[in-house]
């Protein structure tokens, strides 16, 4: 503009009858005409002053929303005030030009140039008021816009803070671990990985952005956080490991003491049972060997990696040595559980077969509960569960029964027989049955 508006609304307080100015008046209708003129001038000049003020408040608004938000909702904003802007600019420089082209205080101003000064400032204020209620209406859209960004203001400094305490905790508790001995080579890594974040946090939001600073300030205390609670857990975690350490080995051994026993137990159940009850462990004490082997093989890398402090492989080498133990146990307890069992049932095979035949009546009752047939889908499962009952026992004749097969099938035929309980207890909501 020609003149900027904060000297051109000083010039017109300075002119103002109480503002320090020298107008000179004059009588008649004349001086009426004038004082109607100068009457618009000054509501104009004080519409023109409560517009510009509007658009400087207005405009820390646009500025803080654009600093936060950069939704598309938010670009559109700052274009919808960038063109009230360039309108506002039109109506102030309309209102100058009108108020430069008219000097009410010459000698000799007569009516009609009066008049007309009166009906151009008039206009130039009509004007000036429309577009500060157009940019009253505007504001009043930008409640929520405004409200998230100035929360999201109020949680920058708040982020930025908690993100560098993390970062101190984080150093502190790596300090401590390290000066009991644990490197912790891992975890000062990752530390020293946040450094550059911590450059761009201490640059600040007015060079990164309000919301990445927030982001930025939030990954940094994730990450802090995880880094002291690992360290301060280290020392626990050296300890754990060097207990599982010693617990395996003890482990290991006594599984080999075990496994020894295998081979007699094998003898056993050859001299006493046919071939179908045994064949099927034969390989358990090579495999039991060679087992234990590995395993110890595992726990020798899992010590040197706990010496080497590389914990995550000293941790996944301790659980492939447990795998190995677990497998290596079951199969050297089945070795004796089979013994046990055969001897058992090959000695009073009835309480098997009656157990059995317990749980094949408890499942009948539940299936004609509340009913005068049973359900076909379990009526038919429960009738061929008394069939390959009968069957298993009358596979017990002869000289050398299987009782191996048959102690298979009569816990295969508990299992179907416990699916259909349970898809009946389903069915009906969890209602009560008789147990097994």
């Amino acid at each position: 503009m020609a003149i900027p508006w904060a000297i051109h609304w000083e010039r017109e307080v300075a002119a103002t009858p109480g503002g320090g100015g020298g107008r000179r008046w004059f009588g008649g209708r004349g001086e009426s005409q004038r004082a109607e003129a100068q009457a618009a001038k000054d509501a104009a000049a004080a519409a023109f002053y409560e517009l510009d003020t509007a658009q400087r408040d207005l405009r820390i608004s646009i500025e803080t929303i654009t600093a936060v938000d950069d939704s598309p909702a938010a670009r559109r904003t700052a274009a919808d005030f960038a063109a009230l802007g360039q309108r506002i600019d039109q109506v102030s420089h309309d209102y100058i030009t009108a108020v430069d082209a008219h000097d009410l205080d010459r000698d000799g101003l007569d009516g009609a140039t009066a008049a007309r000064a009166r009906m151009e400032l008039t206009r130039a204020k009509d004007e000036l008021l429309r577009t500060k209620a157009d940019l009253d209406r505007f504001a009043q859209g930008l409640g929520a816009l405004l409200q998230q960004a100035e929360t999201q203001l109020a949680r920058l400094a708040p982020a930025v803070e908690r993100a560098r305490q993390a970062l101190l905790a984080a150093t502190n508790a790596l300090d401590a671990v390290r000066a009991s001995g644990l490197r912790a080579d891992d975890l000062a890594a990752r530390l020293a990985a946040l450094s550059p974040e911590l450059t761009k946090l201490n640059q600040g939001a007015g060079q990164h952005g309000v919301q990445n600073t927030i982001r930025r300030a939030d990954d940094v205390l994730r990450t802090a956080e995880a880094v002291r609670g690992e360290a301060e857990r280290l020392p626990e975690r050296a300890a754990e490991i060097d207990r599982r350490l010693v617990s395996l080995r003890t482990r290991a051994q006594a599984i080999t003491t075990r496994a020894a026993g295998v081979e007699p137990v094998l003898s056993e159940l050859r001299r006493r049972y046919s071939a179908a009850c045994w064949q099927d462990l034969q390989p358990v004490p090579a495999q039991a060997g060679r087992d234990v082997a590995l395993a110890e093989e595992k726990l020798k890398e899992a010590q040197t990696a706990r010496e080497e402090q590389r914990w995550p492989d000293a941790t996944a080498l301790l659980a492939t040595v447990r795998a190995l133990l677990n497998t290596t146990d079951e199969a050297v307890s089945a070795a004796g559980d089979r013994l046990r069992r055969l001897d058992e049932v090959s000695f009073d095979h009835r309480k098997e077969v009656e157990r059995t035949r317990f749980a094949i009546r408890d499942a009948q009752r539940l299936a004609m509960a509340g009913r005068s047939t049973p359900d076909p889908r379990h009526a038919r499962p429960l009738d061929d569960a008394v069939g390959r009952l009968e069957r298993a026992v009358e596979g017990l004749e002869g000289r050398h029964p299987d009782w191996w097969h048959f102690l298979s099938e009569t816990e295969a035929v508990r299992q179907t027989v416990a699916r259909v309980v349970q898809e009946i207890r389903d069915e009906r909501g969890g209602g009560a049955g008789a147990g097994h």
